[in-house]
């Protein structure tokens, strides 16, 4: 069924299928000897970069409606990070923050857990480490995150949050294997320093991020050429960063 799935399915959801398999990729470069070898005890020989949409692909079944809210985490507009920590504190316990919590928990606990509930857990925590990373994951609730501000992108019809998911991504024009590739260029001592931080931190600087991307348009702009290159250093920035922190936290579990 899950391969069925794979094939069949052409929606996209937070980064689309190139930009969570460039993250998953650039993560899977960045793991310990051990990490490596207890996450192949759980997903087999296959790549971290295959299993990176499947908490997309399962959306297609409802057995799994009820993990729709797991993606995402709502905030007001511009705030500090006092108020930023107070509403992720109060925050419903079915989002993207807690539910990322909750799997790096049982993952520690694997042992106490089935061969398929330890698989999915990796599935989706692999996924949604790279949902955090799209800023716009880390939205406002009134415009679903982006999705109901409509733009432009040359001649389509389009949201800003599809925009930030998939086309501007798919407009460089590289395979996922070659832009991890291009990306992951940093010495291990600065790979380290791109990955310091906590959980929270991560989600602030993309509540930040976020700000920007939603100061930069307005409804109906029509965005080409000078859209991409004022953004897309900032695209490469969260699709490299997603991979290295995604890297830490996979280490801190499994090393």
């Amino acid at each position: 069924m899950l391969l069925g799935l794979i094939f069949m399915s052409n929606l996209t959801w937070a980064w689309g299928p190139t930009g969570h398999r460039i993250v998953a990729e650039i993560a899977e470069n960045h793991l310990n000897h051990k990490a490596k070898k207890e996450i192949q005890k759980i997903i087999g020989k296959q790549s971290m970069a295959y299993w990176a949409t499947w908490g997309d692909f399962v959306k297609s079944d409802p057995a799994y409606k009820h993990a729709d809210s797991w993606h995402y985490v709502n905030f007001p507009a511009d705030l500090n990070r006092t108020q930023f920590d107070l509403e992720l504190k109060n925050s419903s316990d079915k989002n993207l923050y807690k539910r990322i919590q909750l799997l790096i928990q049982d993952l520690k606990n694997r042992k106490n857990l089935t061969e398929k509930e330890n698989q999915e857990n990796l599935y989706f925590l692999i996924h949604l480490l790279g949902d955090l990373h799209q800023p716009l994951h880390i939205g406002r609730e009134e415009d679903m995150g982006g999705n109901k501000i409509n733009v432009k992108w040359f001649n389509g019809n389009t949201n800003l949050h599809t925009l930030w998911d998939s086309k501007l991504i798919d407009f460089q024009k590289y395979s996922y294997s070659e832009y991890a590739h291009l990306l992951d260029i940093y010495s291990k001592k600065e790979a380290k320093h791109r990955m310091h931080g906590t959980l929270e931190d991560w989600l602030f600087d993309s509540h930040q991020k976020a700000n920007r991307i939603y100061a930069s348009v307005q409804p109906n702009d029509k965005l080409s050429y000078r859209y991409n290159y004022d953004h897309v250093q900032l695209l490469e920035e969260q699709l490299l960063q997603g991979g290295l922190r995604m890297a830490k936290v996979l280490n801190e579990i499994f090393g």
